[in-house]
């Protein structure tokens, strides 16, 4: 029944729907979420430009499985409305073969979507980010034309500007907090230009400033009410701001690594796990023995099991990453044994219908539960390779039961 005209007809209408709603919901969760997101943090339009072809394929896991729902839920609710469904089970086709284009078409984005997390996905997510991060500088001169201010929970210091043209700060002005949480030294200058040195760890804001004056407070002399105030001018002069921890520099991560680089981490995650727990067991000593008595050795048996618990749990959200892959691919197939048997039973063939009573119950139901289970499994509270996998067998047990009903009716 593959190559009959039937089978081809429907596969056609499905791949129709699902390429014109793939299109359409990418670029809404595109502008409407990403860039929009990405505009509020700084960034310039020449980087959300380059940005938009890494962004497209980080979207894929989570718009293919909804659009498929979506096609199915349409085109067979589309089929039941104009009757169409009626005439074929009068011509004796059984209800089988009218669902097997919606099956193939789920199983293909399943296999399409572990294709894209093999490879593709991560390197575009990590090219997406080591962008963003390595162009420090950009990103600093970016949020600064946009927000006049630089401030982080993790820095000391506060800057203000002016204006922002080209590489120059218009009348920069820098804030410094001392171990008391209050302004100890402010810095105004004419004009100032930013450099980031990403060679020192951590990395340094470099504020290059000219013509300007630094007020400090000193300490404050007996019986004054105010702290004693000292003043400096200069011509040019540099000042250190240390970054917080990530910015000018990029850690690879689970998420940004292939199918390949996460199977042979998880192998040197291993091998350095059983090198944790030799030391630890030499640390406690043989067997039914004491351990070596002393604070000292406390504190380095402490430091080894530290270590160790790192390491597994490296191993494990690698491990996790993996499996979760592997889930939200078949999730595809889960929501087309849903989308089937909802869509012939709503008989509506307008989009908007079908996008309420269907697509948005089911996303709403599927990936809470997928983000639970997953954060359950990084935890280690329970085995990943049990929990990982509950989300699509809810959807795909509630499709077969809705399946079953639909044959027997």
């Amino acid at each position: 029944m593959f190559g009959t005209i039937l089978f081809r007809l429907i596969l056609w209408e499905l791949l129709k729907v699902f390429l014109m709603s793939l299109v359409g919901i990418t670029g809404i969760l595109l502008m409407a979420g990403i860039i929009a997101e990405a505009t509020q943090q700084g960034l310039g339009p020449g980087q959300i430009l380059l940005a938009i072809p890494l962004l497209v394929p980080s979207t894929m896991p989570y718009t293919i499985p909804a659009t498929t729902l979506f096609a199915t839920c349409v085109v067979y609710g589309r089929l039941t409305a104009d009757n169409e469904l009626l005439a074929i089970k009068a011509a004796g086709v059984n209800i089988i073969h009218v669902v097997k284009p919606a099956l193939l078409l789920g199983v293909a984005m399943s296999v399409l979507t572990v294709a894209l997390y093999f490879k593709v996905i991560p390197s575009t997510h990590y090219a997406l980010r080591a962008m963003i991060f390595h162009d420090a500088e950009e990103l600093l001169y970016s949020l600064l034309n946009r927000t006049n201010m630089l401030s982080h929970s993790q820095l000391r210091y506060t800057m203000f500007v002016k204006g922002v043209k080209g590489r120059k700060l218009i009348s920069p002005v820098i804030k410094r907090k001392g171990a008391n949480g209050q302004t100890d030294v402010v810095a105004h200058a004419r004009e100032a230009e930013l450099r980031v040195d990403t060679e020192r760890m951590p990395p340094m804001l470099l504020i290059h400033m000219k013509s300007g004056i630094v007020t400090s407070q000193g300490p404050r002399a007996p019986g004054a009410e105010k702290e004693k105030e000292s003043n400096s001018y200069f011509n040019d002069q540099t000042f250190e701001m240390p970054l917080p921890e990530g910015i000018g520099r990029y850690e690879n991560r689970p998420r940004d690594m292939t199918w390949e680089e996460l199977v042979s981490r998880e192998a040197e995650l291993e091998e350095e796990a059983e090198h944790w727990r030799g030391l630890v067991a030499e640390a406690e000593g043989p067997a039914g023995a004491a351990p070596l008595a002393g604070p000292a050795q406390a504190k380095h048996l402490l430091n080894l099991k530290e270590r160790l618990r790192f390491t597994i749990k490296q191993k494990r959200l690698h491990y996790v990453e993996r499996l979760m892959r592997l889930s939200l691919s078949a999730g595809c197939l889960c929501f087309v044994l849903v989308g089937c048997p909802i869509g012939i039973w709503l008989s509506r063939s307008d989009y908007l219908s079908s996008f309420i009573t269907c697509f948005l119950p089911i996303v709403l139901a599927y990936y809470p539960v997928m983000l639970c289970v997953t954060n359950l499994a990084k935890d280690g509270r329970f085995e990943p390779a049990l929990v990982i996998w509950i989300a699509d067998i809810l959807v795909a047990g509630f499709g077969l039961g809705l399946f079953w009903r639909l044959l027997k009716n």
